[in-house]
């Protein structure tokens, strides 16, 4: 009952997650049609949402001497890393492609927890992934823009790897008696990625009177500052908070399928707000992965076959009945075996070199909601 009440929680901060990362676009890009350069509401975003979190690092300093790989892992992947790939793709091929690379990361997650980590992956988790993938490319378009620049594509592919270490790190030493506090490494995350980032984006260079003003969304005159606060409060740090404890309660590859919701979220946002068209195949695109995703995330790893504990007799239990049960039990000599294992269900993962990340959200240029460049279609991004 406890593992399937917090499946429950982790899928419900997964989707939350996936839903404030997918209006990031939306809300960005009449940031960027009014004047602002796209890497310059990118660290307007991280260097805010560091600014929020600053209390939360101090409060966990002490991560600097007991993790200091996992935070300057977490800033250069998850955070600095996915975005800054992710721009530079987008200025050699068109969004749609960079963003369906992208979003192979979480067949890159099944790949990594397969065969780095060697734990079982189901048949239903893959093919839940193929779902997803094939059902985003409906929902990007690419076929509207397809072109072979060898770099962009190793940039977009960049992209996704660093993605990558967005889930694995965000999962990173949780099964340790002494875990990292998620908040902690958010905030450092986001502290590490802001001083990144202002080295790529130059942001003294930004026209900041733009701010001060309203900007279109939709035909309606917003104030930039009401974007600019939903873009660090909600798509950053209310996405990273969620998005790294869903990934605690489900696991990396299943939360990486349901991340996959937020292009769908972001078309479907920019169809309502921005009023962008949504044609047929987007919105059968839309069904399919949130189909690829209901299968992934219902699906749990198997666990392995218990082996025999030495000394026991014949029949003795060597854990629960339950098929998720990851415990193993322990069977005393001479007499009954005794069912110890723990109901472990999906279980995090633990260990892994690396968000990402993810996590990120990319800002818009018209005809993508979320990318720095014109693309065949909305489109949300962690970067």
């Amino acid at each position: 009952m406890h593992a399937s009440q917090g499946r429950s929680a982790g899928l419900g901060l997964a989707l939350a997650s996936a839903f404030a990362f997918g209006g990031s676009g939306v809300a960005a890009k009449p940031l960027i049609t009014a004047g602002l350069d796209p890497l310059h509401v990118v660290w307007l975003r991280v260097a805010g949402a560091a600014l929020v979190m600053l209390p939360v690092a101090w409060r966990h300093r002490d991560l600097l001497r007991r993790k200091p790989a996992l935070l300057m892992g977490f800033g250069l992947l998850a955070v600095a890393g996915v975005q800054a790939f992710y721009f530079a793709s987008i200025s050699r091929i068109p969004v749609g492609v960079a963003l369906l690379i992208e979003y192979l990361a979480p067949a890159l997650v099944l790949g990594w927890v397969r065969f780095v980590q060697r734990r079982p992956v189901t048949r239903a988790a893959a093919f839940g992934v193929v779902l997803a993938v094939g059902g985003l490319a409906c929902v990007v378009q690419v076929w509207s823009g397809l072109s072979f620049d060898v770099v962009g594509l190793l940039l977009a592919l960049a992209a996704a790897c660093c993605q990558v270490g967005y889930f694995v790190l965000s999962d990173q030493g949780s099964g340790e008696a002494e875990q990292a506090d998620p908040l902690g490494v958010i905030a450092y995350g986001l502290l590490i990625g802001a001083l990144v980032l202002t080295v790529i984006a130059r942001p003294w260079g930004m026209d900041r009177a733009l701010l001060g003003g309203r900007v279109d969304m939709g035909g309606d005159a917003v104030p930039a500052w009401l974007l600019l606060g939903w873009i660090v409060l909600i798509a950053t740090v209310l996405a990273y908070v969620t998005g790294v404890i869903s990934v605690r309660r489900l696991s990396p590859q299943v939360a990486g399928v349901v991340a996959c919701l937020e292009a769908v979220i972001a078309t479907v946002l920019a169809w309502v707000l921005l009023g962008e068209h949504l044609d047929a195949p987007q919105i059968i695109g839309g069904a399919v992965v949130l189909v690829g995703a209901f299968i992934a995330q219902s699906s749990t790893p198997k666990a392995p076959p218990a082996e025999p504990v030495a000394g026991s007799v014949p029949g003795a239990v060597a854990g629960g009945s339950d098929p998720e049960d990851g415990g193993r039990g322990e069977a005393t000599r001479g007499g009954r075996g005794r069912a110890d294992g723990g109901h472990g269900g999906e279980g995090p993962v633990t260990g892994g070199p690396a968000t990402g990340g993810p996590a990120h959200d990319a800002p818009v240029h018209a005809g993508a909601a979320d990318g720095g460049t014109e693309g065949p279609g909305p489109a949300g991004d962690r970067s």
